[in-house]
């Protein structure tokens, strides 16, 4: 029978996070631990771990990307798999949440998914559950364990006021739900801020009519959570443009890039609409993506310092995000 020590660190990944795992576990100094995914010809999966695990503190990486509902499903398998194990505690670390854009009724017969999804989790087994830049913060009211919702556009915007060296820069936030966020970076780095006045007509269509704030002649980084179809950012970009935007650069969390995501960043690239894409590596398709003047963040040193903060049990979330703080110099 293999061992390990009771002091180390235990960190699983999952199919939908296998880059990311390797980046956390190399800033660990650790290995992930050993475990066999089986995808059966009918289409079940089995998820067992190669060690033991009883009375240890595990955490366990997946996003929810493409297969989404294989990957949820080998999450909560492999949740199970840990809690018959004996295992003390199972920290659920998803740097991307999928369904998280159903998370109210609009319409009458409607589900609210995002909340399903949180009652899986639970119902699993998962003690505690960490999530990167989640569409909507009411999603934590859907948990009944800790939850903690990270912001890794720090990660972005951090990296991006590095390398273009703009000298008149202003956030923009791409609509009203994203206020909180693009105030909290321009208020970390002194900047001004500007709005766009978005609606949503329909699923992955959206039109913007205004803007409020001056954008003339100045460096626009726009701060999202995340990119679809990329018709929204696209348009955005177009309207900053119109208004006398020297520049417009974007950085997001999540790079969906559902089609025709692809084809549209790169013409807006080459037409100079967008200037530079900064993105993190939350959803790993990001890699297979060539879209010009993108810049692929990785996530790995920051969620391992938040996994730390849980193996060692003290330290603050509030003391990581310290580190990771954009600082912008004219």
């Amino acid at each position: 029978m293999s061992k390990t020590k009771s002091s180390e660190m235990l960190v699983m990944g999952l199919s939908g996070a296998k880059k990311i795992t390797e980046s956390i576990c190399k800033y660990l100094k650790i290995k992930p631990i050993p475990t066999t995914i089986s995808h059966f010809a009918d289409g079940e999966i089995m998820v067992r771990p190669e060690i033991p695990v009883r009375y240890r503190n595990v955490t366990v990486v997946q996003s929810l990307t493409k297969p989404v509902n294989e990957n949820l499903m080998e999450l909560l398998i492999a949740i199970d798999a840990l809690k018959r194990a004996s295992a003390k505690s199972i920290n659920v670390v998803m740097p991307y949440y999928a369904y998280a854009r159903q998370d109210r009724k609009t319409l009458g017969r409607e589900p609210i998914t995002s909340k399903l999804i949180a009652t899986l989790l639970e119902r699993a087994g998962a003690t505690r559950v960490a999530i990167v830049d989640i569409h909507s913060e009411q999603t934590q009211g859907f948990f009944d364990v800790p939850v903690d919702t990270l912001r890794a556009i720090f990660v972005t915007v951090r990296e991006a006021v590095k390398k273009i060296h703009c000298s008149n820069l202003v956030i923009v936030s791409p609509d009203y739900g994203g206020i909180k966020r693009a105030r909290t970076i321009a208020a970390s780095l002194n900047l001004p801020l500007a709005i766009l006045d978005k609606r949503r007509p329909s699923p992955n269509h959206a039109e913007i009519s205004n803007i409020l704030g001056n954008v003339k002649g100045k460096d626009c980084l726009i701060s999202d959570d995340m990119i679809d179809t990329a018709g929204t950012i696209v348009a955005a970009c177009k309207v900053l443009k119109d208004h006398g935007a020297k520049s417009i650069n974007i950085a997001a969390t999540h790079g969906i890039l559902s089609d025709p995501a692809t084809e549209r960043l790169s013409k807006a690239v080459k037409s100079g609409v967008i200037s530079n894409i900064f993105i993190t590596n939350s959803i790993e398709s990001v890699y297979d993506r060539k879209i010009p003047n993108m810049h692929i963040c990785d996530l790995g040193k920051y969620l391992s310092e938040i996994i730390e903060v849980y193996y060692n049990e003290n330290g603050s979330i509030s003391q990581v995000y310290e580190h990771y703080q954009p600082k912008y110099v004219k």
